[in-house]
Parts: structure tokens; C-alpha cells; sequence
């Protein structure tokens, strides 16, 4: 057995993989990340298709992902968001149906003042909303664990539910409002407008997800005593009282601690783990997961499309949403679609999916000339389901030597880029402090 020692392994390259080991490596600890792909970045990464460099899904960022943001300008530098970015006000819009758009305020007034905006709802529907914020706010966004969005908006009028509160809802925790946690719902919105304006404002990423973070982090490692194996998979682990001993087609490997950063539906798979006592609470709760698909679509466009802005509100007919990957770095013309949850819409073979989009988008977009070129992914088990009452894993120790990060086990926000590097950071704390 080679062992490396003071080294920290981690299991998984995705965005808690790597925000758990340039953690460590900020701390002078050297790390060895395990990436089973040949692509880092897991659920959120760059994807190359005939020739073109695309991602497997459509990710955004808010002001208020303080971890992800100190995460990048850790790896890229201070005017990491300047660079990566196009940041702009919370707008969503639905041609000619709906639009929100936050002014240039201070918190709480902001919002205030788009809710009141609004276009697409009546005066009433609007004070409505209005005095459903307030009311949020007095309860310090705090509610019943077992209460669903759907509970949570029952004296929201039907429209304001289906042009506002439901696509939120979907977009940021991409599961049906009859089902999803009102609690995180209302974290992410305590989150993105309770403290400050610029919390709410969106920023779209003008570079594909792997470069955005992980290749930078992976670069940050090697400048920094670690390293990356990229298309290694870990098949055996095992503890012992001066080790963490891996075992991958390297052969077996000794390490001070390893952090297990890989999705919920892969933890069981680690070869070793279903034996260690230590482990079956956390077993347990992720094997009675639920998981939601994401579909992307791209659409290739001969000329530009020349959106209003770069996202879009659409009105779920199959598209939920709409990029303009154009006007953020991408090539002219090149549309991509969102449909998050699962849809009956959308369980279509893939080339009759995209006729369905670009029909749709022709519906807002008239003028548009036929597609030169499309695709679908469709990310099976994008997200685990973020329900009512659902019990996660913490991040950090499942015993000594041995650390769980994930989206999943963030006890506060659904799966997102923030819950991710959250999770990452907390477990390689957790290891510092224990300086094994």
C-alpha cells in the first residue's frame, strides 16, 4: 500500500469535491481529488458535442451565494465576478403575459416596489403578494417543517401562484409546489431579498460550468502540492486508527482523511462504506430520496435571437425558461431551454422534445428562421426531490477519518451551486479542526 501522508482524499470532483479541497489546500493540507468522469464538475459541468462546447444544464448564481462567490475569487482572482458574469436585477418575464423587475432600492423596498410593478396580475392579486411578504417577514420566514409551498401560498390567487411563486419555486428547488419544502423555500427567499437589494440580483455565467470553477480549482491544487485524477474511480474503502485507505486501479492508497463528495444514488456504491457502522444513518436517509430530471435543450439558430434579455419566463409549454447563450459568451443564435421536474410534456423522444421547443418559442418569437441544429440532455437525477419533512445527512464527519459533503447535506438550501460549496467548505473545516 503507498501511503500519503498528511494527504486528504476526496472523492468526487464536482463543486463540493473541489470546494472542499481548495479549502484544505488554502490551509497548506495537500489533496488528492478522485473523479470517476473524465470531466470535472459532476451535476453542473461542460459538456462537448459534435464539436461544441455546451453544459449539461442551465445554473445560476444569486448576489447573496456569498460561499461560491469567495470560492471563485479564491481560484480566479478578486475580479473573478466581473470577469465570469453578466450580473443584472432580478428581472422575470414572460412575453406579453408577465414581469417583475426589482428597481434600484434598498432592501426591503426593492421588492416592495416590483411586487407592486408587477405586470400580468390585477391590483388586488398584486397587494395580495405584497401583504403575503410582509406577513413572511413578520414570521421571520420561519413556518412548520412539514408544510408544503402549495400549504404556504393557499391565499395567493391561482395567477399569481402560476406566473410567480410557482416558477421560484421550481427554479430553485426544482420540485412541484404539492410536494416541495415550504421552509427552504422561504430560506431561499430570506436569503435573496431580507437583507440586502444586491442579494436578488441574478448572474449568469459567461463561461461553461467546469471552467467557471473546477478546472480553476483544480489548477489552485496543483499549484498547491495536490492534484486531480480525472477517470478514477475509488472502488474500496477502508478505515483504519492512522488511515483512510482507498483503493482505485492506482492500487491502494493511505490518507489522513478523505471527504466523500459524490451524489446521493452513488454514496452506497463506495466500496466499504455500506459496512462501516458510522455510516448507515446517513444510508439510510439518502436511500429514501426522491429525484427530479432537468431536460436542457439547445437550439441552434441561424441569426442571433436578439432577446430582450439574456433569461426568459416561458410559459411551460413544454419550456419553462429560455437562455440566450449569445449575449453570454456563447455562439449568436444558440437558444437553450429549461424544463426543471418532471413533465409529462416532456417525456417525448428527443427529437419530437425539440420540435416541441422550437414550436414554443416561435409562438414568442415569430420571426425565427428554422434550427440548424439541436440537442437534449436530460439529466435523470439533476436534483434529489426537495420535499416537506425530508431528513438529510449534515455535512462533515460520519466518523473520524472520514467526511460527507454534498448539495444534499446542506441543511438549508435545496440543491444549488451554494448549497454545494457550502457543504464542501463545511466538511473541510471540520477536518482542519480536527487535524487528523
Amino acid at each position: 500500500m503507498v501511503e500519503t501522508s498528511g494527504h486528504i482524499a476526496v472523492v468526487g470532483g464536482g463543486w463540493a469535491g473541489m470546494a472542499a479541497a481548495v479549502t484544505l489546500a488554502v490551509a497548506g493540507r495537500p489533496v488528492t481529488v478522485f473523479e470517476a468522469a473524465k470531466v470535472l464538475g459532476g451535476r453542473a459541468r461542460r459538456v462537448e458535442i459534435e464539436g461544441r462546447t455546451i453544459d449539461n444544464g442551465q445554473h445560476i448564481l444569486l448576489g447573496a451565494y456569498a460561499q461560491t462567490l469567495t470560492m471563485l475569487r479564491t481560484v480566479h482572482g478578486e475580479h473573478a465576478e466581473r470577469e465570469l458574469f453578466d450580473r443584472r436585477r432580478l428581472h422575470l418575464e414572460q412575453p406579453g403575459a408577465f414581469r417583475l423587475k426589482t428597481p434600484p432600492l434598498p432592501a426591503p423596498w426593492h421588492l416592495a416596489v416590483a411586487l407592486l410593478g408587477m405586470r400580468g396580475l390585477p391590483r388586488h392579486d398584486r397587494l395580495g403578494t405584497v401583504a403575503f411578504v410582509r406577513r413572511l417577514r413578520r414570521a421571520r420566514f420561519r413556518c412548520a417543517r412539514a408544510l408544503t409551498v402549495a400549504s404556504l401560498l393557499a391565499d395567493q390567487s391561482a395567477l399569481a401562484v402560476s406566473l410567480l411563486w410557482e416558477p421560484l419555486c421550481v427554479a430553485a428547488l426544482n420540485t412541484p409546489i404539492d410536494s416541495a419544502s415550504a421552509q427552504i423555500f422561504l430560506n431561499v427567499l430570506r436569503l435573496a431579498f431580507a437583507s440586502h437589494a444586491r442579494d436578488s440580483d441574478v448572474l449568469l455565467p459567461r463561461v461553461d460550468l467546469t471552467t467557471l470553477f473546477p478546472d480553476k480549482a483544480a489548477a489552485y491544487l496543483a499549484a498547491h502540492a495536490g492534484e486531480v485524477r480525472l477517470g478514477t474511480t475509488v472502488t474500496g474503502l477502508a478505515v483504519t486508527d492512522a488511515t483512510v485507505n482507498l483503493t482505485s486501479e492506482a492500487g491502494e492508497e493511505g490518507f489522513a482523511a478523505a471527504v466523500l463528495a459524490v451524489a446521493p444514488n452513488q454514496l452506497a456504491a463506495l466500496g466499504g462504506l455500506a459496512e462501516r457502522a458510522s455510516a448507515a444513518p446517513a444510508l439510510a436517509q439518502v436511500s429514501a430520496f426522491a429525484y427530479e430530471p432537468i431536460r436542457t435543450i439547445y437550439l441552434q439558430y441561424p441569426a442571433p435571437l436578439e432577446l430582450v434579455q439574456p433569461m426568459l419566463k416561458l410559459d411551460g409549454n413544454p419550456g419553462q425558461w429560455v437562455f440566450d447563450r449569445g449575449l453570454l459568451g456563447g455562439a449568436p443564435g444558440l437558444a437553450a431551454v429549461v424544463i426543471s421536474t418532471e413533465s409529462e410534456a416532456a417525456r417525448v423522444e428527443h427529437g419530437t422534445l425539440e420540435r416541441a421547443i422550437d414550436a414554443q418559442l416561435r409562438r414568442f418569437f415569430p420571426k425565427l428562421a428554422p434550427p440548424t441544429w439541436s440537442q437534449t440532455i436530460a439529466e435523470r437525477r439533476a436534483t434529489y426531490a426537495c420535499v416537506a419533512s425530508l431528513a438529510r445527512p449534515a455535512p462533515g464527519a460520519l466518523e473520524k477519518r472520514l467526511y460527507l459533503a454534498g448539495d444534499y447535506t446542506d441543511p438549508d438550501f435545496p440543491a444549488t451551486l451554494e448549497a454545494a460549496t457550502r457543504s464542501g467548505v463545511a466538511a473541510a473545516r471540520q477536518i482542519l479542526a480536527a487535524r487528523p
